[in-house]
């Protein structure tokens, strides 16, 4: 493992919301030149072989990851998990329950949409999400696919997105719960993008629950936010990450790579990660 350059440990592949498959985005961080990449689908580690061989094969380090949903409230609290043991005993079945849980979900808001005049068919957004768990985002394609709306920030304006006459919140763990998860896999629970979730009312308390680290640098993190959230860090004992949050085009304008993030954070958390 080198100790200098730069990498992305949040990053989405079609397995979950984004748009590309894990091989094209190991792609994109060797054209970008990371030295260490993480892949962190929504509630789900289908990715990870994949993308690990093609890491490997590329010389960037690798880190398996997953961002677990989560809410407090109404709000949604993402917790990024880092080297979790995928053979750990029942894994496997909490992460499909929450992914079923998103299936459900989008027939609720199928039937919000029908009733706004914007119907669609399950069977299509089923289809665009393919390998991946039905989101709002597939939604939001099926939206401008059917010419409801032209852009996806139009179809979460003024459909699906919060507070949004579409919305219907997800199934998901309590973020206290989700911490547990992680740490059950021997792996490593991160508060992904404190700046966008404005709850930092929280961060004692998930730290209080085992809470290792916190997501300091992301696209929606200004420079004062950056400072924030190392302060933060150093007050708790918290481990430092960051990542671009990549999903692909259409999804954010986010690139891989694009946030840069110093290698010298992957070292102690690795070191925080339960031996296997």
């Amino acid at each position: 493992m080198t100790a200098s350059g730069y990498v992305d440990l949040h990053l989405h592949t079609i397995h979950s919301d984004g748009v590309h498959a894990p091989e094209e985005v190991v792609a994109f961080a060797r054209q970008a030149r990371l030295t260490a990449i993480a892949i962190t689908d929504h509630d789900t580690l289908d990715g990870l072989p994949a993308a690990a061989a093609a890491a490997e094969a590329a010389g960037i380090d690798f880190i398996p990851g997953v961002e677990l949903s989560a809410s407090d409230h109404h709000a949604d609290v993402h917790i990024l998990g880092y080297y979790m043991d995928p053979t750990t005993p029942g894994l496997a079945e909490e992460l499909r329950v929450l992914r079923e849980g998103r299936l459900s979900r989008a027939e609720r808001i199928l039937d919000l949409l029908a009733q706004l005049g914007a119907p669609l068919l399950l069977d299509r957004v089923v289809t665009i999400a393919g390998v991946a768990p039905v989101g709002r985002p597939h939604i939001g394609a099926a939206l401008i696919e059917a010419g409801h709306v032209g852009t996806m920030d139009e179809a979460f304006d003024r459909y699906i997105g919060y507070h949004a006459p579409a919305y219907v919140p997800k199934r998901t763990l309590d973020p206290m719960g989700a911490i547990d998860l992680i740490r059950r896999a021997g792996g490593v629970p991160v508060l992904a993008h404190p700046g966008s979730l404005r709850r930092d009312d929280l961060i004692p308390g998930l730290v209080a629950h085992g809470l290792a680290g916190i997501e300091v640098w992301h696209p929606k993190h200004d420079a004062q936010r950056v400072r924030s959230y190392m302060a933060a860090a150093e007050t708790y004992g918290l481990l430092v990450t960051g990542g671009s949050d990549f999903h692909g085009a259409g999804r954010g304008d986010s690139t891989v790579g694009g946030q840069p993030v110093p290698m010298s954070v992957v070292a102690p958390l690795h070191a925080r990660a339960r031996p296997r």
